[in-house]
């Protein structure tokens, strides 16, 4: 899978442009402030619908203008897929070629990206939110299941934490209702546990081959799925869902004191282990990098495992985050594998030797231009003299 092309209309600080895309790797040069992230932005925006940087969709639109429009022509294995999204200050609409879908989830899917910027260093060392975020992005994007119930989800999820306040001023005789969201919490939420377990699996073979290649077979990357469900790795999805109904009775009172649920994948967490340490304590912060890259390069091959497509791979200035050993195993990672946007303010010898043949974009105030005559300047350029 790859983006041929994009047309923006209003979307941050771009009027109207209109992109052609190399197949494999495409550079972003600009100075900060430029544009250059907010083209990558448009590309994750075109795929999931949302943006990594803002919850505020109406910061994606255009300064004094009421809408923006982002689309773009997907090559896929069975052909060419046209994708638009209105962005309005009421809304949003997704079309998938011209054909408009009814809610935003039906469209998801069509196009998978895999973003990795610098804050995705923190995926390791950050909040459990952080990690449960990373799951739920990147398996939703895989499986229409996972992504639907994960809404479902957070439908009861929003109605039985409103009803447990209310029952804080109400008689015992109005359980009955709770009760009912209980179990119904607990079904979909054993589905989304035994999921993500699956998938976390998964992921964690495609991990440790890639640790094991950075740390040249010194250390070894594990995943623990954390739960409040005791053994759940080794339990079936009913099992789980049990569960959860049992500590939902069992802890009925305490939840309604606090008014919010206590227990469920919405609370979960996932460990990484280097060597059988929690690399979140106790790894050094070379480590817990190297864990992040493995983690986010894993995903490349996991979403090729289930969708039978590579995904597209945006790398946010995350090259400067990254020593040069670790510069070389993730460019060579990818070479020739994914298309690959990459921003960056100069790039560095170890990316200039590695990159084949890019196609190289020039930014600066939301204008964008492939000017060839720049190109020796970046990528090769004249050593300054220096003066005494």
């Amino acid at each position: 899978m790859y983006l041929k092309n994009l047309q923006l209309h209003h979307f941050r600080n771009y009027d109207n442009q209109s992109i052609d895309f190399s197949p494999s790797t495409n550079v972003l040069i600009g100075e900060n402030a430029q544009g250059k992230t907010n083209l990558l932005e448009s590309i994750y925006v075109l795929a999931m619908t949302r943006s990594h940087r803002t919850s505020n969709d109406k910061e994606l639109i255009e300064f004094s203008k009421d809408a923006a429009q982002v689309s773009g022509t997907i090559q896929r294995n069975l052909g060419p897929l046209k994708l638009e999204l209105d962005i309005g200050k009421n809304g949003k609409k997704a079309k998938a070629n011209h054909i408009e879908k009814a809610r935003l989830s039906e469209y998801l899917g069509q196009m998978n990206v895999i973003l990795f910027a610098p804050e995705d260093l923190a995926l390791v060392k950050g909040s459990p939110t952080v990690r449960r975020r990373f799951i739920d992005m990147e398996f939703g994007q895989i499986s229409p299941k996972y992504l639907h119930d994960l809404t479902q989800y957070r439908s009861i999820l929003k109605q039985r934490n409103r009803y447990l306040k209310q029952l804080q001023v109400k008689e015992a005789s109005d359980k009955l209702y709770l009760e009912v969201l209980s179990e119904q919490l607990a079904a979909v939420g054993g589905s989304i546990i035994s999921q993500r377990i699956n998938f976390l699996t998964e992921l964690e073979k495609y991990a440790q081959k890639l640790h094991a290649g950075i740390t040249q077979g010194n250390e070894n990357l594990t995943f623990k799925y954390e739960c409040v469900v005791k053994n759940v790795v080794s339990l079936t999805e009913l099992e789980i869902s049990q569960s959860l109904m049992n500590l939902y009775e069992k802890n009925q009172q305490k939840e309604i004191f606090q008014g919010t649920t206590l227990y469920g994948p919405h609370r979960d967490d996932v460990k990484f282990l280097v060597n059988d340490k929690n690399v979140q304590v106790y790894g050094s912060q070379g480590q817990q990098r190297t864990t992040a890259l493995s983690v986010k390069l894993a995903e490349i091959d996991l979403m090729k495992s289930q969708t039978n497509e590579y995904p597209i791979l945006l790398l946010d200035d995350v090259l400067s985050e990254l020593d040069g050993a670790r510069q070389t195993h993730l460019l060579k990672t990818i070479q020739d594998k994914v298309q690959t946007f990459l921003t960056t303010p100069a790039l560095s010898d170890v990316a200039r030797n590695l990159i084949k043949e890019p196609k190289i974009f020039y930014i600066s105030k939301g204008k964008v231009t492939t000017d060839s005559s720049l190109r020796t300047q970046v990528f090769y350029p004249t050593k300054q003299k220096k003066t005494h």
